[in-house]
């Protein structure tokens, strides 16, 4: 009869951890970034698409009513509504701020990161719909 010797085992040795511990920081490390780079660029299509829906908004009203709004409430406020979500008044959206200048013919709304790790561009809309990116 062949004598087996059975292992002792007790469980994983040093040089074992500290590989499966280097193995999981590598790959945090290609990882972090790409997850943070897709959140900011999610974040700016965001900005850009509430930005027009803004835009939409206003030239809806004028079409209405034959001035621009002078206060971004009318908006908000009138029967039906031309926005349904309050964008403005220190609210964060998907990582930006929303701020508008307004005047009964004109109006020009910026739309800002509120952190380097939310958004990189901030981004203007126009009287007549006028998207542009700010350096």
């Amino acid at each position: 009869m062949k004598n087996t010797k059975i292992k002792d085992s007790a469980g994983l040795t040093f040089v074992e951890i500290t590989i499966v511990a280097a193995i999981i920081m590598l790959l945090a490390a290609i990882l972090i970034p790409n997850i943070n780079k897709n959140r900011i660029i999610a974040n700016e299509t965001s900005a850009q698409a509430s930005l027009k829906s803004i835009s939409t908004a206003f030239e809806n009203y004028v079409t209405a009513n034959h001035v621009y709004p002078t206060d971004t409430d009318d908006l908000l406020t009138a029967n039906p509504p031309y926005i349904y979500l309050d964008y403005f008044n220190s609210h964060v959206h998907n990582g930006y701020i929303f701020s508008a200048t307004l005047s009964n013919s004109t109006y020009s709304v910026v739309a800002t990161p509120t952190g380097p790790n939310q958004g990189i561009k901030s981004f203007t809309i126009t009287t007549g719909g006028f998207l542009s990116e700010n350096p």
